[in-house]
């Protein structure tokens, strides 16, 4: 009997399908960042630092709701792919309600304890006061934001990924504009500075939201606005959610603490050296922009084969989509790399920023791909039901070895700012192994759904690549 063959071209057509308005949706969102970083850096380094910093305080915010997205997105895609309405409403509503809390909390310690913000972050005074006007304005975009993402989780795992992109296309050009009216005072509007590129995207997200639904609406989405069916919720229910986002949620939460620690660390460096960290990081948006569209890919096209109760096109797929999206990461950051000079010079580094700024991408250059490899195995691992081994490593890994070679080198031996910064990728190559011979073995497909738990019985997988997907 002939081996079947891997369906490549199908394949590659469903990661295209979902992968490219993922990636370009991002990719738009770090454009607008990039656009946003180079007319900041017009007003000084201190404000491109201070605009950088607040930036990592709503990455805390997306720690503190990201396990809620990776639990809705655990039930949503295989309730998706075991055809159950229910389920995916319910899902959809209980995820919504856990992630809009998150966001109300930061939005109001922003607006109004942002100067207790900014001491936590940077110990230079004239960061603190830009910072300080910055967050007390984009505070009320955070519900938004959140909001804006809770929407998009439930679009692309009911594979309707092209909606959340025309969100982001009108969301970028308001912002731009907005930006271009409000920092310099075009229009006849006054000049604001950085409390302009605040309100901006304010004013960017409620627009972005206000597209998506729209859109969905005109399509006839069964999902979005079925208020009444999101909250039919049972303690049974409950009880399943919370029990698979609780290792999720303990994750992001401690991994987005530590990444505060790292944050306070970098922010005690030179003034440079932060508005360096802060191009890096809008530039470190673009590569994980591009791996969005690949995870997104990993937990949709996995999740729904595990939740059909299809454990072998799962598997085929899982170890497929790392590779793809280790390859590609590659290849866009070698791109950045080559073209450096010309990007950091638009986006405002001289001097020794420039140095510091281009030893940062050489850094993250080799590391990116190891740590992409990383991300999408636990995306995909939770999308499959496994919450558990990719958080347990991430965690472990981050407290015990990686936060401690931080805090040495930058608060105790003050060791220039490249090795501090080396020291926050010590362990992804220790995990890779590990992530690499969990996904092999298997073990981290755990459906939730009947039809994916009749199938695991006596499951096992084969060895080879001849799977149907």
């Amino acid at each position: 009997m002939r081996k079947p063959t891997f369906p490549w071209g199908r394949f590659l057509k469903q990661v295209a399908v979902i992968a490219v308005p993922v990636a370009l949706q991002n990719l738009l969102t770090t454009t607008g960042s990039m656009v946003d970083t180079m007319m900041i850096a017009s007003l000084g380094q201190t404000e491109v630092g201070a605009v950088g910093l607040c930036a990592q305080f709503s990455s805390l915010m997306f720690s503190g709701y990201w396990g809620f997205v990776g639990g809705g997105i655990l039930f949503m895609s295989q309730y998706w792919g075991a055809k159950d309405d229910d389920g995916i409403n319910r899902s959809y509503g209980i995820t919504l309600f856990c992630m809009m809390a998150v966001s109300v909390v930061f939005g109001l310690t922003a607006i109004l304890f942002p100067h207790r913000v900014m001491e936590l972050y940077t110990d230079k005074e004239s960061i603190r006061a830009v910072g300080t006007e910055y967050l007390r304005i984009v505070g009320f975009a955070y519900p938004l934001m959140v909001f804006s993402m809770a929407i998009a989780a439930l679009l692309r795992c009911t594979e309707r990924v092209r909606i959340p992109l025309y969100g982001s296309v009108a969301a970028v050009a308001t912002n731009i504009f907005l930006n271009w009216t409000l920092i310099f005072g075009h229009l006849g509007m006054p000049a604001m500075g950085v409390r302009g590129a605040a309100l901006a995207t304010v004013i960017a997200q409620g627009v972005s939201i206000l597209t998506v639904i729209v859109l969905a609406v005109r399509a006839d989405h069964p999902y979005l606005l079925k208020v009444r069916r999101h909250f039919r919720w049972s303690k049974e229910f409950v009880g399943a959610y919370l029990k698979k986002c609780f290792p999720i949620i303990c994750n992001e939460v401690l991994i987005g603490v530590g990444n505060m620690i790292i944050n306070v660390v970098l922010g005690r460096q030179p003034e440079e050296a932060i508005a360096a960290l802060a191009v890096f990081r809008t530039l470190e948006g673009l590569v994980i922009g591009f791996f969005a569209g690949f995870s997104s890919a990993s937990s949709i096209l996995v999740g729904t084969r595990v939740g059909a109760g299809e454990p072998d096109a799962a598997y085929a797929r899982a170890w497929r989509l790392v590779y793809l999206c280790q390859g590609f990461i590659g290849l866009v950051c070698a791109a950045l790399v080559c073209l450096h000079r010309p990007i950091l010079t638009l986006m405002g580094m001289s001097g020794e920023s420039f140095r510091i700024a281009f030893g940062l991408l050489c850094v993250y250059a080799v590391a990116a791909v190891l740590r992409m490899g990383n991300w999408v195995q636990n995306d995909t691992y939770r999308a499959a039901g496994d919450a558990t081994y990719g958080t347990v490593l991430e965690i472990v890994f981050m407290w015990l070895m990686l936060l401690p070679a931080v805090w040495l080198t930058g608060m105790v031996w003050h060791l220039p700012v490249l090795t501090v910064f080396i020291c926050c990728y010590i362990d992804e190559p220790v995990r890779y192994v590990l992530m690499q011979i969990h996904l092999f073995s298997g073990k981290w497909i755990r459906p939730v759904t009947p039809e994916g738990k009749a199938a695991m019985v006596g499951w096992k997988p084969k060895k080879g690549a001849g799977y149907e997907a």
